[in-house]
């Protein structure tokens, strides 16, 4: 099991304009489609694809349309009735795959509502072969609230993921999560570096600047750090050293969830029992082919280009 923990769901709206945005222009759109959301969630959706099981925590009240978005997907979930709508977030894509998000803050968590969902977490903990603690924190919850998550789940023997960015990132990084995925720029957050340069250098065919903030990130943590490096591919640095994958190429249609389903890629590897060069290739792999799909769509195991994925062990 892969329990995923998703503290600020979304219904994610995606629309596809017919050309290059223009601000202050007027757009026609070619398709509009809603898909339940937040990185979590898109993380279990890739898993329940996969064949392997999966649960999805979230906290969101009774009759909620984003539940019923969640039951027409067949995903397992586990949802905490609280006030407030799930939040809607929007994406405007245009023909050549760029992408504009316009997220919203997410309803305002009560003490007595971190209270429940903390104890939801760590209620279906047992058991699991990973709890994978993803995206921003809605308004109410504390700044150390996945960081306090991680200390008493990894307490209680449980390999724990994170993917999150800004203050809580901080707060992650000190918590020594069992994986954390970090992009360029949350990297760059973390080590000092130009996120700039550390993607643009590995672009060229140099990743050394990513790989070595990758590798220091990986011994602060004393965990595994999968660095992703959107079409430049990405990094995985753990105990036994760091490797490089490049991308397999594809038209990218939107990279909104992309990073999500890299990490569902390596657990789904990681739960299989694959080596680290293995899970590597697995979530490029799973990363790549969600970009080539519309909107948060997962992708499923017959659209991956395992061989497109080019793993080099670097240190």
């Amino acid at each position: 099991m892969i329990v995923t923990v998703t503290a600020n769901p979304s219904i994610d709206r995606t629309a596809e304009i017919d050309g290059p945005l223009r601000p202050g222009g007027v757009h026609r759109t070619l398709r509009t489609h809603d898909q339940p959301g937040g990185k979590g969630v898109n993380v279990s959706r890739v898993v329940a694809a996969a064949g392997l099981d999966t649960l999805a925590v979230i906290p969101a009240r009774a009759g909620d349309p984003f539940l019923a978005h969640l039951d027409r997907a067949g995903l397992p979930h586990a949802a905490l009735d609280v006030h407030g709508d799930v939040r809607v977030n929007l994406t405007i894509a245009d023909p050549d795959g760029i992408t504009t998000k316009v997220n919203a803050p997410g309803a305002t968590l009560g003490e007595a509502a971190a209270a429940a969902l903390t104890d939801a977490v760590l209620a279906r903990a047992a058991g699991a072969d990973w709890i994978a603690l993803c995206g921003s924190l809605p308004p109410g919850l504390p700044e150390s609230w996945y960081a306090d998550l991680v200390g008493r789940l990894s307490d209680a023997g449980i390999a724990v993921a994170v993917d999150t960015s800004g203050p809580p990132l901080r707060w992650v990084a000190g918590a020594r999560p069992g994986l954390m995925k970090p992009n360029a720029e949350e990297l760059a957050e973390l080590t000092g570096a130009d996120p700039a340069e550390l993607e643009s250098a590995a672009t060229n065919g140099d990743p050394s600047a990513a790989a070595e903030a990758t590798a220091d990130l990986a011994a602060t943590t004393g965990g595994a750090i999968l660095t992703t490096l959107g079409a430049a591919g990405a990094l995985l640095a753990d105990s036994g050293g760091v490797w490089f994958a490049t991308a397999p190429k594809v038209r990218v249609r939107s990279t909104v969830g992309a990073g999500d389903s890299s990490l569902a890629g390596y657990l789904i590897a990681h739960r299989r029992g694959t080596d680290p060069a293995d899970r590597l290739r697995s979530a490029v792999a799973y990363g790549s082919a969600a970009a080539a799909l519309h909107g948060t769509t997962p992708p499923t195991p017959d659209l991956l280009d395992q061989a497109g994925a080019t793993v080099t062990r670097l240190l």
